[in-house]
């Protein structure tokens, strides 16, 4: 099977690495020149410099071969482009898409995107586990509220970055919910140290989202 991968993050790269480990011809797409260049020094000629969102760098790679297309990037607006791109232009079977806020799902459905995976809801699902059923708060309700839960990763130069969660200015209206560090999953207490490069998914109303972000210093 032949799979075009859009995005060279870290989804990205274990993706390809898995595929190429189960026997996949799998092409990784990464338009960052210096990215590129870290992928391909461990995985070789299935990573190439290039925009998945381009037509003419899809056509040089041969999707009109893929037997599946999976855009992976950090922006949902991107992953959106490569799919229809690939199901409308060049009649690619399935497509996958990550979304990265789950307000997209019903867009991303409605224009044809076959399959969507949101790692936002992959961790609600995991929080629900840990919880009782009768303490779990139904996402409806707290779409109802004005709530939202979103996704973050702690840049390098974050003024959050080696603090308690503790001395971190959030906004009222804001709790930081659970960690990834590692791949370890870390619900955190006033005495949680965050780290760069942590994934940090809050809960948090619409009003002060942004500055939320801004407190954490975070990249979406």
């Amino acid at each position: 099977m032949y799979i075009i991968i859009g995005g060279g993050g870290d989804i990205g790269y274990y993706l390809t690495k898995t595929l190429l480990s189960q026997g996949h011809e799998v092409l990784l797409l990464e338009k960052n020149a210096t990215r590129a260049q870290a992928l391909g020094e461990e995985l070789g000629q299935a990573v190439m410099r290039g925009d998945a969102c381009e037509a003419r760098t899809l056509e040089e790679v041969g999707i009109n071969r893929a037997d599946v297309v999976i855009a992976v990037t950090g922006e949902d607006e991107d992953n959106l482009v490569i799919c229809q791109m690939a199901k409308r232009r060049f009649n690619v079977g399935r497509t996958i898409a990550r979304l990265n806020n789950p307000k997209h799902e019903q867009i991303f459905q409605k224009l044809g995107i076959d399959s969507t995976v949101s790692p936002t809801r992959t961790i609600l699902s995991l929080i629900e586990l840990e919880l009782s059923s009768t303490n779990f708060v139904p996402i409806m309700t707290l779409k109802r509220a004005g709530l939202d839960v979103i996704e973050m990763r702690i840049s390098p130069d974050s003024p959050a970055a080696g603090k308690l969660l503790r001395q971190v200015n959030l906004p009222p209206n804001a709790s930081v919910i659970l960690i990834i560090r590692d791949k370890q999953h870390i619900f955190p207490s006033a005495e949680t140290r965050i780290f760069a490069n942590d994934e940090v998914y809050a809960l948090v109303s619409h009003d002060d989202e942004e500055a939320l972000r801004k407190a954490l210093g975070a990249i979406s």
